[in-house]
């Protein structure tokens, strides 16, 4: 017998070994408001059916663990293409980027034929039958060669591809029914357990939708992004016709020597696109009724402040003589910073930015008068002024950085013709193969972990334990506001996971595996392995990258 503690209940229970998560799930008794998807055994995330043969730790959970929401995503994928494959012979399958609250994913016809609302229907139609039956998800552990012959039989290039580059001397793969497939984390035990999904026609794909994090019992709300589609696909496309939509076509490039100049075209591309940007600010910033005012923002990490310098740049290239301020600077002091329920400070809350304030100094300064802005000291809490002046004149712009810059409310007396809003986000464009997109928010999180290592300002640990409110305040202050932008920014960079593994890696090594922040620790380990790792050395001083590695020649 083996003694199991279980953190739901804080108790302790014997199983014979061998005893599966899903059995004891059964045993334990807790409050079971949603379905019970996966399991943290010794704070690593486990499907349920795996066994366990000794004493252990172990976390159930449901739709509201952003663990348990990948394994039924996951899952979800997986059955959508069993379907797919079979309403459609032949026809192939791409889960591409999470968008508008669900995933989109393309569905490519063996006749060429266009896809219909009734062909997404009949695909819905043949996944519930699937789920009906209670066809089980079976794992299989093999060898990796042995693993990579089984996806060639099946005709699966982009998987054999990922695996030629695998460092691992084992590797899972899955079934459903029989229909093999590859995912790189644990699925649900039966299709039986996916009730709740959505699928429908969108743009020239379909959107797989999923329940709602916070009520499982729904769908998360549809939400139509279109900006943002184009910007994916703007993305997708350049990946595909470079034949670099996967990361084993990404490992091979690198492994054949091409990193250097894959790096070079990274560059290249973020240049092109910042001089757009700043080419249509200029143009706007000559009529009649001009622009004045440049609002820049996005979610943490995303590389807001080496974009405001480097399209400060072009900006000055074209003639212009642009001036920033940041909305960090207008923070209210400490002591009245909003609040969250546990307590502790909501730096993130609108509330937290003296918007009255801010928006006062704006229009003073577009009436070209000379306005002492402040200086936030980050130390003692306080809002100082230390003599810092702006003064435009003309051919001046104003750039206005910081995550509230696109909340109608921080500008809302200045008139829309005087405006140009940029949203940037990190819009990961490469899957890991066809049918594993990866997490736009992973690239976030690494940088964050790296950037706030190399500062001092805190651990891995730490950065981890706060992702989760970065990530809510996020969905209520930023993303609200982002297909209000005039042009957006992807600052996704090629190799970029190739070039933060060798960061990451030692820095996530540190988190402790007896903390619950070990589990995210252990999962981007896992998931930055699938990259062949690129030295830095050639990342130039001037890379959105520097931001976060070090090295950069902007002063922050």
């Amino acid at each position: 017998m083996m003694q199991v503690y279980c953190k739901n209940t804080k108790t302790y229970k014997k199983f014979p070994e061998g005893t599966t998560l899903e059995q004891m799930a059964e045993e334990f008794e807790f409050e079971k408001p949603y379905p019970i998807v996966s399991a943290k055994v010794n704070n690593v995330s486990q499907g349920l059916r795996f066994r366990l043969y000794h004493n252990k730790d172990v976390e159930f959970l449901d739709l509201r663990d952003p663990s348990g929401m990948r394994v039924y995503t996951r899952s979800l994928y997986f059955l959508l293409y069993k379907a797919s494959i079979e309403v459609f012979p032949g026809c192939e399958v791409y889960m591409e980027h999470p968008i508008a609250h669900g995933y989109f994913c393309h569905l490519h016809k063996a006749d060429k034929s266009e896809l219909t609302a009734e062909d997404v229907e009949k695909v819905a139609a043949r996944m519930r039958e699937i789920v009906e039956q209670n066809v089980p998800f079976h794992r299989y552990e093999v060898h990796t060669e042995k693993a990579r012959k089984v996806f060639q039989e099946a005709g699966y290039e982009d998987k054999v591809r990922l695996l030629e580059t695998s460092e691992d001397v084992y590797t899972d793969y899955y079934t459903l029914g029989d229909t093999v497939d590859y995912y790189y984390g644990r699925l649900v035990p039966t299709a039986g357990y996916l009730k709740l999904w959505g699928l429908q026609l969108f743009h020239d794909g379909m959107l797989l939708r999923v329940p709602s994090r916070s009520n499982p019992d729904v769908l998360a709300g549809f939400c139509d992004q279109p900006k943002t589609y184009e910007m994916f696909k703007e993305s997708l496309n350049w990946n595909i016709i470079q034949r670099l939509a996967n990361v084993g076509d990404v490992n091979h490039a690198i492994l054949e020597g091409h990193a250097s100049e894959l790096i070079q075209v990274a560059e290249a591309l973020q240049e092109k696109k910042i001089v757009q940007i700043a080419e249509e600010i200029d143009r706007r910033s000559r009529l009649e009724e001009p622009v004045k005012v440049v609002l820049i923002t996005g979610p943490s990490s995303s590389g807001k402040t080496t974009f405001c310098k480097r399209i400060s740049i072009q900006l000055k290239a074209c003639g212009l003589l642009p001036l920033t301020i940041c909305t960090d600077d207008y923070f209210v002091n400490r002591q009245d910073t909003p609040r969250l329920p546990d307590g502790s400070f909501d730096f993130d809350n609108f509330d937290t930015v003296d918007h009255a304030r801010m928006q006062e100094d704006i229009i003073a300064m577009l009436a070209g008068e000379d306005v002492q802005v402040p200086e936030f000291n980050f130390v003692t809490g306080l809002r100082e002024y230390k003599g810092k002046h702006i003064k435009l004149v003309p051919g001046s712009v104003l750039l206005v950085e910081g995550i509230h810059a696109l909340n109608p409310a921080l500008t809302d007396r200045i008139p829309d013709s005087s405006k140009f809003r940029i949203f940037i986000n990190t819009l990961t464009s490469t899957s890991l193969d066809n049918h594993n997109c990866i997490p736009t928010s992973d690239n976030r999180l690494l940088r964050r972990i790296i950037r706030d290592y190399n500062k001092r300002a805190f651990t891995a640990r730490e950065s981890i334990r706060q992702w989760p409110n970065v990530r809510k305040s996020e969905h209520d202050w930023i993303y609200p506001y982002q297909e209000n932008a005039d042009m957006m920014f992807n600052s996704a960079y090629l190799l970029e996971f190739a070039v933060l593994r060798l960061h990451a890696e030692p820095i996530l090594a540190t988190v402790p595996k007896n903390c619950p922040e070990y589990s995210e620790a252990h999962r981007l380990l896992k998931f930055i392995h699938y990259f062949t790792p690129v030295p830095d050395q050639e990342i130039p001083p001037t890379s959105l990258l520097r931001e976060f590695l070090g090295g950069s020649s902007f002063k922050y």
